[in-house]
């Protein structure tokens, strides 16, 4: 399976109480978020809803494990 590819990052939903904990810690909205669909074979056995807020963790030997999030939206 694609998703267990060691290039593939972790992706999880975060919950309503975790989205709005991240957007207090970095002061933004929704709006300041990058995108991804919910289609995207990363996150589609996830099942996302619109709106929800996916944390991706990504290792990487010359910075360490840093990590980004991104909304999720239908189209």
């Amino acid at each position: 399976m694609a998703l267990e590819h060691f290039l593939v990052p972790k992706h999880e939903v975060l919950s309503d109480e975790e989205k709005l904990a991240v957007m207090k810690q970095y002061s933004i909205s929704e709006k300041n978020f990058s995108l991804i669909l919910c289609s995207d074979p990363a996150i589609a056995h996830l099942m996302p809803k619109p709106g929800a807020l996916v944390k991706i963790s990504r290792d990487d030997p010359t910075v360490g494990k840093y990590i980004f999030y991104r909304l999720v939206v239908e189209r």
